[in-house]
């Protein structure tokens, strides 16, 4: 690390928490290649990028139910389910922002998720309240690895971007904060971090 961390900026989505898209309709389908087919192609990863992009959940479900008229009774049940999604804490990790918020140091957020589900999730998270700001994309209708929302970051959280360590289990996210000039983690697990942590001087 080439300058002292003053912040420490996480991402949500496998870094703290467990997300596996598959998880609500696990038990929905008999058939494993239908069920592949309903995620693949109903709903796939680009369709719940687009909610973490800031689209509204109501238009997102409307447009693919129309689309998939055969599955919409599970469409409409995508962001009702959104919550069975996130099956728990990522091992060792809400110890770190514990042991980090105990040790005075000032702890931030940006991650990739819907404003109607961080809605929803929010309340099952009380972690959040250990976090000084949590930028969301989809409530700022600007997801990572775009430059512009470390902008937007930097720009909240009050603290320069070298100063600031980033962590981020997607590596794409990581370099693009590094290309703005954060210091970054790639996140691999609680231990590794702890690590990194360590050797900035954070943690003991």
């Amino acid at each position: 690390m080439s300058k002292r961390i003053e912040a420490v900026v996480f991402d949500v989505g496998n870094v703290l928490v467990r997300w596996d898209r598959r998880l609500p309709f696990v038990d929905c389908f008999d058939d494993p290649a239908e069920f592949d087919h309903f995620m693949d192609e109903v709903i796939p990863l680009s369709w719940h990028a687009e909610h973490d992009a800031g689209r509204p959940a109501a238009a997102l479900v409307a447009e693919r139910s129309a689309l998939f008229p055969h599955y919409a009774p599970l469409i409409h049940d995508w962001f009702a389910r959104f919550n069975l999604s996130i099956p728990g804490p990522v091992d060792g990790s809400p110890e770190l922002v514990e042991e980090l918020h105990l040790a005075g140091v000032p702890l931030y957020a940006i991650t990739n998720f819907g404003a109607d589900t961080w809605r929803g999730f929010l309340p099952v998270f009380p972690l959040a309240q250990l976090f000084r700001d949590i930028v969301v994309s989809g409530v700022e209708k600007l997801a990572k690895p775009d430059p512009a929302i470390y902008a937007l970051a930097q720009r909240r959280f009050g603290h320069a971007p070298e100063a600031m360590l980033f962590i981020d289990d997607s590596l794409p996210n990581v370099l693009s904060a590094r290309e703005c000039g954060w210091q970054a983690h790639h996140f691999v697990d609680a231990d590794g971090l702890r690590a990194e942590l360590a050797a900035c001087g954070l943690l003991g």
